[in-house]
């Protein structure tokens, strides 16, 4: 287990706050009874900032015809859909909420080359709610696999989510497994696939990144 490098920013201001209302509460002579609930509270916001940013070594050996499940989190949404923003036609959606206790890593579904990037800026409505998947921040990526197969799949930002990052770019080669982002707090990933894919969730799953099985081709 390690430290994920969006973390750092969030770990050092963390870090500083602790520091200053214990330093505080010294300085001014408070009661024990204070000092003990600044203890409790500095414990529990450098836990919270540390397991959230925490990035769990993955190990998966890539395999052609499978969609490999994005992000840790719980399976919210499977239906046939009408994709506009880069299909124009009917795909299967399926969508996966990371709560705050989740691990916030997102990975490559399938290995290929990236052919459409786009990055949204929006709204921050609920990671559930049925609009968030075109009003809120959000990326899109596509990725065409070797047998010409595309998958498309969307970050989104939630309600606490402030910030999306990504390290991929149009024209870049991705290989499946690996980590193209990362997005803070609460969340979601949308998957759009072809009709007549294998779906292996369902509803209500919890699914684990680089490691639950999605779908087959």
């Amino acid at each position: 287990m390690k430290f994920h490098k969006e973390g750092y920013t969030t770990l050092a201001i963390a870090v500083l706050f602790i520091f200053i209302i214990n330093a505080v509460a010294d300085y001014y002579d408070a009661s024990q009874y204070v000092k003990w609930f600044i203890y409790a509270l500095s414990a529990f916001l450098f836990i919270t900032v540390v397991q959230f940013f925490r990035s769990p070594k993955k190990v998966f050996n890539p395999e052609d015809g499978i969609i490999l499940c994005p992000a840790d989190g719980k399976v919210v949404v499977i239906e046939e859909t009408e994709e506009n923003e880069y299909f124009h036609d009917k795909r299967i959606q399926v969508s996966i909420f990371m709560s705050p206790v989740n691990v916030h890593v997102n990975r490559n579904p399938i290995s290929g080359l990236v052919t459409f990037f786009k990055y949204h800026p929006g709204k921050f409505l609920v990671a559930w709610h049925p609009k968030s998947s075109t009003d809120n921040e959000r990326t899109t990526v596509v990725v065409k696999d070797k047998a010409g197969r595309e998958v498309l799949f969307r970050q989104i930002a939630g309600a606490l989510a402030r910030r999306i990052v990504w390290y991929i770019k149009e024209k870049d080669e991705v290989v499946q497994g690996n980590e193209f982002g990362f997005i803070k707090f609460g969340s979601r990933v949308d998957l759009f696939l072809p009709l007549g894919t294998e779906i292996n969730v369902n509803i209500g799953d919890k699914v684990t990144g680089a490691k639950t099985i999605i779908g087959k081709f």
